[in-house]
């Protein structure tokens, strides 16, 4: 897995952001187990409390389970992942839109801009 975090937002939701929408993808598939919260935390760079509190987010979630002793495995309904996934397409969509009203942008100016960088 390739992290890629931002180390001026909170961590331990971005790592649960990149396993939803890996699973989402089908690139985590259910019941394949996912790399212990050692090994993510060295290749995150990251504190191996913040996986191990992202881990448990995710199984509070449904999206992952725990086997004692075995190690985290992605939950057999993906569709829970990918929920997670719709829900933060949305939440960055309303906090995009957001930011471009604050500047001052109408509707028809952020389609444009929109536009524009999709078709570069």
């Amino acid at each position: 897995m390739g992290w890629n975090l931002d180390k001026k937002r909170p961590l331990c939701p971005q790592i649960c952001e990149q396993i939803c929408v890996l699973i989402s993808k089908g690139e985590l598939k259910p019941g394949e187990r996912l790399m212990s919260v050692r090994e993510v935390a060295v290749s995150a760079s990251v504190n191996p409390n913040t996986v191990q509190k992202s881990f448990e987010q995710l199984e509070q979630r449904g999206v992952i389970y725990s086997k004692r002793g075995s190690g985290w495995y992605v939950a057999e309904s993906g569709a829970i992942a990918g929920n997670v996934r719709r829900e933060l397409i949305r939440t960055k969509t309303e906090n995009y839109l957001q930011d471009m009203k604050q500047l001052g942008l109408s509707p028809e100016e952020i389609q444009n801009y929109v536009k524009e960088f999709l078709y570069e």
